[in-house]
């Protein structure tokens, strides 16, 4: 399979970032044991999760670039979602196993040891987690991948639980007081869980086709931008997501007596316009609708019409509320809405 630049870009990032984040795992964990921090332990039980979170984006991001096949016949695409809710699952579960670690450590507490050498390990790991972590939102933005974004939020989230880790062991270094530390991881634990819920929903509302109304509307804004006047109306206007790319379809109204060949160019045109001016990877079908004499004259622009039995009496402007409806628009159903 030959992959595009961008394409090659996802995989090489994803496998470094595994490798990259077995490494700070492997350093995290050491660091538990030289210190018996409690707080330290949840950093490392969270990078633990980071590196099966990796390992399965990786893997995913691999699969969902396999072309269409008669069994998927719109991609592999919807699986950057799947790994992007098992990613959110395991920072769930993760988050869980360190409120009760803490709570236990409250009441069976431990010794702290070499606090120094504990905070500069970490030190470094939250370093190494926000660069590759910004990186990861760069490329997941810049491709419309949702597997690198949430991989790139996690890492980002780890950063900041390293920094209130960071904070709380320099409190407890100044302060003497030891049971600072599992309080301290518990609110690292609510944080995490909270992450991991976020991760998840958007994961499900994104496998449930959720309308993206932020990509609708800037699709909105182009064909507004590139209005012809032959282009009637446009409704039923739906997006669907499959990993980085997009599907689109809707329905357009254009005059009835164009020819089979002049609509075909016309509905063309506008997919041509829509992939050039819309950002990422996009499909688009559109159903042409002929339009009706009298009826749809009230809303037509088209100057030097032979057949119009109606004048104009209103421009149907174009918007998220008007265009999403299963509904051909007439000058009588915007005067009542």
């Amino acid at each position: 399979m030959i992959l595009s630049d961008s394409n090659k870009q996802k995989v090489n990032t994803l496998t470094f970032v595994f490798w990259i984040t077995c490494g700070i795992t492997l350093l995290k964990i050491s660091t538990y044991f030289i210190t018996h921090s409690t707080a330290i332990l949840t950093d490392a039980l969270e990078s633990i999760i980071n590196v099966i979170a990796a390992f399965f984006a990786l893997k995913s991001a691999k699969w969902a670039l396999q072309p269409k096949d008669l069994d998927h016949p719109y991609g592999h695409g919807k699986i950057e979602f799947l790994s992007a809710g098992f990613e959110g699952a395991m920072i769930l579960l993760a988050g869980f196993f360190i409120l009760v670690k803490s709570v236990y450590d409250i009441i069976y507490p431990q010794t702290l040891h070499q606090l120094d050498v504990g905070f500069a390990l970490v030190s470094f790991t939250a370093l190494v987690n926000f660069i590759m972590g910004k990186k990861l939102l760069s490329i997941g933005t810049k491709n419309q991948s949702m597997l690198m974004r949430a991989s790139g939020k996690h890492l980002i989230s780890d950063t900041i639980s390293s920094l209130g880790l960071l904070l709380g062991l320099v409190i407890i270094k100044l302060t003497g007081i030891t049971l600072l530390d599992p309080i301290i991881a518990i609110g690292f634990g609510v944080y995490i869980i909270y992450t991991g819920q976020k991760l998840v929903k958007e994961s499900v509302s994104s496998l449930l086709d959720e309308a993206d109304l932020k990509k609708i509307d800037e699709i909105i804004e182009v064909l507004k931008k590139n209005r012809k006047e032959n282009w009637i109306d446009v409704h039923n206007l739906r997006l669907q997501k499959y990993g980085t790319e997009s599907h689109i379809d809707c329905h357009v109204t254009l005059p009835f007596y164009m020819s089979l060949e002049e609509s075909h160019f016309e509905i063309r045109n506008i997919e041509n316009i829509v992939a050039e001016q819309v950002q990422g990877d996009l499909e688009m079908f559109i159903h042409s609708d002929p339009c009706v004499v009298k009826v749809s004259c009230t809303i037509c622009s088209v100057s030097n019409c032979n057949y119009r039995k109606a004048e104009q009496v209103i421009k149907l402007e174009w918007s998220l509320e008007n265009l999403l409806p299963n509904k051909k628009h007439t000058a009588q159903k915007l005067s009542n809405q």
